[in-house]
């Protein structure tokens, strides 16, 4: 049995290519990010050039000698990163916790004189300074394995270690300040030049297991645009101090520079908070001056145009938030504001679109974030005063809102495209079960109207429908209409045949018998022999033919009865046996009573034709096997003989009407291939089943017969 897709299948093959529908709306959503994305950086470079306008032809805003320095050095050159709350000094270093990835490290490398045996345990510290309010705030934690107090009562302050300050005074001058403690607690600098305390600069001492801390407070307006720490070591053991320093505190050019942020820069700049963006201001130099904004909120237009309405929801977006969005977001990626800021509080600013900004060139970047859940985009525009860039502004914004949109419109397009991909399967999938039944009920009427030897058992009802499985149907009941008109012929052909040759034979009969009354020579004799003879065959032919249609007529007026199987069949096989000495039989009959319903007369023609059929191929002194068994609720009947093989791929065509496989050699008396047609005829009517095969020894054919048994 070949097994093909059915009409259902094959719609539901050909709805697949309704899945092509969310791959292009994915696509278009794909496309309509890109162009919002490059509406965005159209939009971000907006945003600088509208900053950096207002920050043009303003000298005053940037360092005047910042021109002089050519590259800033980390370690050398200080930035006063924006406090967000006043630092208590107490020398616990609490309060600059969150700065803590914001420390410098300065080791042997910062010595004022180098020596290949100092360790970071003889001396180091971490350092860093910040700004809030009117203030100047540094921290230091020193590593020093040998703390040396200043003596109590001692008129000198460098003998003991020490801390040294240096900076640039607001009207160009270089002022140094020296901060020693006689014990743990707060501390106050003293000029170096007099040696008199100078109560403005204040801090806090404590003693660590490692060192020391010191935190201290300087008044901004006090302070220039350089400024430069070192911390004095004296070892109790040696009499030589060691220095380790930021930069260089004995000349003024030598000494590292501080960068503070500008007060009316960030005033400018806090006004730009609210677009949506983190903003800096950098001078020429890459050193940010003012900084706006968190980039985990900095989220672009786009992220303030979605507003969403928790507080009221529908049945239809409860359930797509529960259900519907676990299954999309397989597929989409939802922003996050949770992730690694690189430029969180950095003192300079590097990168490709800073570089062409302060060349002039107002450009754009996107950059991926260290742990790669978001991507940013960047946009420098250049600050000009006169003819030369003074600085740049610098934006950046994530593009989550852009994903947010994106996700929305796809959630959007995914509930149509779901939608429409089920009531369409639905009603495709509906479509062709209608149409498969339809087709499915016309080969139902088809196969019922003929039977499988051709005969024609009914008609087919014709369908109304105007459509093309309609006409197929109508055209099907004509056929099945004319093709039962032909096969009524055909079968009562052979019947009217007889009927209308006996007549004929009947007067030919009539005149040979009066011929043989005669006196007539020997060659007439012999003529008129081959005359009767010719007859006679002409008269079995025409018997033959009139009684598969007697049998056909008695099959439909007989009356059944129970009667024992195996007593009918004894009682054929012993008249075969008596009728024809000559051949052997070997019989095997069930010695139980076989009760079937039926006819006895009908069991006995069938046996008739079987045992002829065997007889008439069987081999020469070869002996014809009769058995009948019982086999579940079933008598099985089977005749073999040893002879020639059937056909191949014969089959049930054997039962057919009109087929026969005798060869001339084998036909000594006519045959029209009615017999195992009445055979077969005769098993139908009692409800059984008929086979032919090639017996296992392939020498030979066996006929099986299966009758159901009554209950």
């Amino acid at each position: 049995m070949r097994f093909g897709l059915g009409l259902r299948s094959k719609f539901i093959l050909l709805s697949s290519f309704l899945l092509l529908l969310p791959w292009l709306g994915y696509e278009y959503v794909w496309e309509m990010e890109k162009y919002l994305r490059l509406g965005q950086e159209k939009t971000l470079v907006g945003t600088t050039r509208a900053l950096a306008t207002a920050l043009h032809e303003r000298p005053k805003l940037f360092d005047q000698q910042a021109s002089f320095l050519q590259q800033v050095v980390k370690g050398r050159d200080l930035y006063a990163y924006k406090l967000h709350n006043p630092i208590r000094l107490d020398g616990k270093l609490n309060d600059w916790q969150e700065y803590r990835p914001l420390f410098w490290f300065y080791d042997k490398q910062y010595l004022q004189q180098q020596d290949e045996q100092h360790t970071d345990a003889d001396l180091s510290f971490s350092h860093m300074v910040g700004k809030y309010d009117k203030y100047l705030y540094a921290a230091f934690e020193v590593n020093d394995q040998d703390l040396v107090y200043r003596p109590k009562n001692s008129l000198s302050i460098t003998g003991n270690d020490h801390l040294r300050i240096a900076m640039k005074s607001p009207t160009g001058a270089l002022t140094s300040y020296l901060i020693a403690t006689s014990q743990e607690g707060w501390i106050n600098a003293f000029e170096e030049s007099s040696l008199t305390p100078f109560a403005p600069i204040q801090g806090y001492f404590k003693q660590t297991e490692q060192g020391y801390n010191i935190e201290l407070r300087i008044p901004l307006a006090m302070l220039g645009n350089k400024l430069g720490f070192a911390i004095i070591d004296k070892d109790n053991q040696s009499k030589q101090l060691t220095t380790i320093s930021t930069s260089n505190l004995k000349t003024l050019n030598e000494l590292g520079s501080v960068l503070l942020p500008s007060p009316e820069i960030e005033r400018i700049v806090k006004g730009m908070r609210h677009s949506g963006s983190k903003i800096w201001v950098v001078d020429n130099h890459h050193r940010v001056l003012a900084q706006a904004g968190s980039i985990q909120e900095a989220d672009g237009v786009w992220g303030n145009s979605i507003i969403e309405d928790d507080e009221q929801k529908s049945w239809w977006q409860s359930f797509e938030q529960d259900y519907l969005h676990s299954l999309y977001y397989q597929i989409l990626t939802k922003p996050t504001n949770d992730f690694i800021d690189s430029l969180h509080d950095v003192a300079a600013l590097q990168g490709s679109h800073i570089e062409a900004a302060l060349a002039g060139k107002a450009t754009s970047t996107w950059r991926l974030t260290p742990d790669n859940k978001a991507l940013i985009l960047s946009a420098a525009y250049p600050i000009w005063i006169g003819n030369k860039v003074m600085g740049a502004v610098i934006a950046e914004e994530t593009t989550n809102g852009v994903r947010t949109l994106r996700n929305k419109a796809l959630e959007k397009l995914f509930n149509v495209i779901l939608a429409v991909l089920t009531i369409g399967t639905f009603v495709l999938f509906f479509f062709a079960s209608r149409i498969s039944s339809r087709v499915r009920k016309l080969r139902d009427a088809a196969e019922n109207a003929i039977d499988p030897q051709g005969r024609v058992l009914g008609q087919i009802e014709s369908s109304n429908a105007r459509d093309e499985i309609g006409d197929l149907s109508r055209s099907f009941a004509n056929i099945v209409g004319r093709l039962g008109g032909y096969t009524h012929y055909l079968e009562n052909m052979s019947s009217r045949l007889s009927h209308e040759l006996r007549t004929p034979v009947a007067v030919v009969r009539s005149s040979l018998e009066s011929l043989q009354m005669e006196n007539l020579d020997a060659d007439s004799q012999k003529y008129l022999a081959r005359a009767t003879e010719g007859v006679n065959r002409l008269n079995k032919i025409i018997t033959t033919m009139s009684e598969a249609t007697r049998l056909e007529q008695s099959i439909a007026n007989a009356e059944t009865e129970s009667f024992n199987l195996s007593q009918v069949i004894s009682g054929c096989m012993q008249g075969y046996q008596m009728a024809y000495p000559q051949q052997k039989f070997n019989v095997e009959l069930a010695t139980e009573p076989l009760i079937i319903n039926g006819v006895p007369e009908f069991i006995a023609q069938c046996l008739d034709k079987l045992i002829n059929n065997a007889m008439e191929f069987a081999v020469q002194d070869s002996a014809i096997a009769v058995s009948l068994i019982k086999q579940h609720k079933q008598a099985i009947l089977t005749i073999s003989n040893q002879g020639p093989l059937l056909p191949a791929n014969i089959g049930d065509h054997i039962f057919d009407s009109m087929v026969s496989v005798r060869s001339q050699a084998l036909q000594q008396q006519p045959h029209l291939g009615l017999g195992l047609y009445i055979v077969r005829l005769i098993a139908q009517f009692h409800h059984g089943k008929i086979q032919a095969a090639n017996n296992a020894n392939q020498d030979g054919v066996i006929f099986t017969i299966s009758l159901p048994l009554e209950h």
